[in-house]
């Protein structure tokens, strides 16, 4: 049994770790960190008052215990719930709920960081600046306020001492991981370690309001052609790392569709106009907006035409899919098209990764059978999100990890089609993404890409020429001075070796019996039959006849694994 408070990291943050032991062991959730340190946990726990909050479902305590850690444990939720692969639809759809909300701080503490960021007193930057936020989130909270020019912009500021927060929970959880893949081996489906590491990669650019402002950038340039949809201005002059100054949007959140009717939009057009934009960020520009909940999409009557125009708000959370990946999600599109399950699960397999042991033909089987109730479906009765959760369901238990940028696509593409069914009961995701599978083909086909695959092989093929005898003749004199080792690795190589051994011994056992018969090696029985050559030669043959059974039902020889 492990001493948790032995662990310099954890011992560290020992007053923060109780507290998280406390927590988990109110809702339940203990278990698993009791199976490290028993008498920790107990003694962290023994006061905690449970009431009825383990009569609860597990993935709502699950939430309810993220929420009640913090900020960190939030944020661990929110990338949790884009990981369908790895935690489940259940509980990935329960961490989509998480609250964010935290109590705003004092309008000094706001003041003080915006002067010591931007290096000026608030009155000189701003004509006004709303003391009272508009919302408070667990990272930041944000500001109404005017620039001297006149311009309306929302200022988002950083809670004070909000990054060495962050960093000792993340030093106990990376540690926690550490332990829980090392100690604990049902927990290493969930790849504690890598889910960490992608979280602590994931909190640290939502830590950096820098990225935010390029994002921001790039999604106006993508779009300027575009008048049907606005994304804020950033103000990189008036924005830090931790202060982030844009243009102020006046809409209406699609969280309140009444509201949206009463501004004159039409949700029917506007989901469909929605969920194209989205669908052109990931199929077109491949980066796109990777938290479309209705809180984050505003109606903007009167911009842009008649029909007013879609605002997109809070750009923290970007996803990315870079060529490569693109073009195998080209390829897994279209073998689904043409009923190729073989074809899919080498696509899965391939942008993910796979445990060493994993049975491809059983995961091809198990595709197939998730893919045959979809295909010939009517696509009136075709719901994208519970097939996307099949295949993710599939693919969690083979322990294929597919790649975070992946797994927020999916997570992007389930969260489009609930989202646009509770606005407009008749929307369907399908339709609006038949035209990118057609363009898929298309461009897998185009001279263009063929040509430049092309290339990249000539380039790929030129490097191999100009540095392979430059490594032989390297390889040529490691050898000569006898620095080359080689390592073997072998699995369930036991068996053979047993029954190899056993084979020499009965083998040994007949010859040497044989010649003690043949010689009448004493004692002997009816004046030239040698005993222990008679007893020898027959246990040989019973043990070889056992050993050629044994390889002819199995291949194998006490071989109990």
């Amino acid at each position: 049994m492990l001493d948790l408070t032995s662990i310099p990291q954890l011992a560290r943050n020992a007053s923060r770790l109780g507290e998280i032991v406390r927590v988990l062991a109110k809702y339940g959730l203990a278990g698993w960190l009791a199976r490290l340190d028993r008498k920790f946990v107990h003694r962290m726990a023994r006061r905690t008052p449970l009431g009825d909050l383990t009569t609860q479902p597990r993935v709502v305590r699950v939430r309810l215990t993220l929420t009640e850690l913090g900020t960190t444990f939030i944020k661990l939720g929110q990338v949790l719930s884009t990981r369908r692969d790895l935690v489940g639809h259940d509980l990935a759809d329960e961490l989509r709920r998480l609250q964010t909300g935290v109590p705003a701080d004092p309008f000094e503490a706001t003041r003080a960081t915006v002067e010591r960021e931007l290096g000026r007193p608030v009155a000189e930057l701003f004509a006004h600046f709303d003391e009272t936020p508009l919302a408070s989130a667990s990272i930041a909270q944000v500001h109404r306020a005017t620039l001297h020019d006149g311009r309306q912009v929302v200022v988002k500021v950083q809670h004070p001492d909000i990054e060495r927060r962050i960093a000792a929970d993340l030093s106990i959880l990376a540690e926690l991981a550490k332990l829980a893949e090392a100690y604990l081996p049902d927990a290493r489906a969930y790849r504690p370690v890598a889910v960490v590491g992608e979280f602590k990669r994931s909190i640290g650019r939502e830590l950096d309001f820098g990225r935010e402002v390029r994002h921001l950038q790039l999604f106006r340039n993508a779009f300027a052609a575009d008048r049907t949809v606005r994304f804020p201005e950033p103000y990189p002059g008036f924005s830090t790392a931790r202060v982030l100054t844009m243009e102020y949007l006046a809409g209406v959140p699609f969280t309140d569709p009444g509201a949206v009717r009463a501004a004159g939009g039409d949700l029917d057009a506007l989901t469909v106009r929605g969920a194209n934009l989205f669908l052109e960020m990931i199929f077109r520009e491949g980066v796109f907006h990777a938290d479309p909940h209705p809180g984050n999409v505003l109606f903007l009557p009167g911009v842009g035409g008649p029909g007013g125009a879609i605002g997109l708000i809070d750009f923290g959370m970007v996803g990315r899919v870079d060529d490569e990946t693109r073009g195998r999600i080209e390829r897994g599109v279209a073998a689904a098209v043409r009923k190729d399950a073989a074809g899919l699960a080498d696509v899965l397999v391939q942008l993910g990764e796979v445990p060493p042991n994993l049975d491809r033909a059983a995961f091809q089987g198990e595709v197939a059978e998730q893919l045959a109730f979809y295909w010939g479906m009517p696509l009136s009765q075709f719901r994208l999100g519970p097939a996307l959760d099949d295949l993710a369901d599939a693919v969690r238990r083979f322990q294929v990890v597919l790649p975070a940028s992946l797994a927020m696509l999916l997570r992007v593409l389930v969260m489009l089609e609930g989202a646009g069914r509770t606005l407009s009961p008749k929307f369907d995701l399908v339709p609006l993404l038949s035209p990118y599978a057609r363009a898929f083909v298309l461009r897998r086909l185009s001279p263009k890409r063929l040509l430049r695959n092309a290339a990249a092989a000539v380039g790929d093929w030129d490097e191999l020429a100009r540095t392979f005898p430059r490594q032989m003749s390297g390889l040529m004199r490691a050898l000569g001075r006898q620095e080359v080792t080689v390592r073997l690795s072998h699995r369930h190589l036991d068996p053979s070796v047993n029954r190899l051994a056993f084979g020499l011994m009965c083998s040994a056992l007949f010859l040497g019996s044989s010649f003690m018969w043949a010689m009448k090696a004493p004692p002997v029985v009816f004046g030239e039959v040698s005993i222990f050559g008679v007893v020898g030669t027959v246990v040989s043959g019973v043990l070889g006849f056992r050993l050629f059974r044994a390889i002819q039902h199995s291949g194998r020889l006490d071989d109990r694994e």
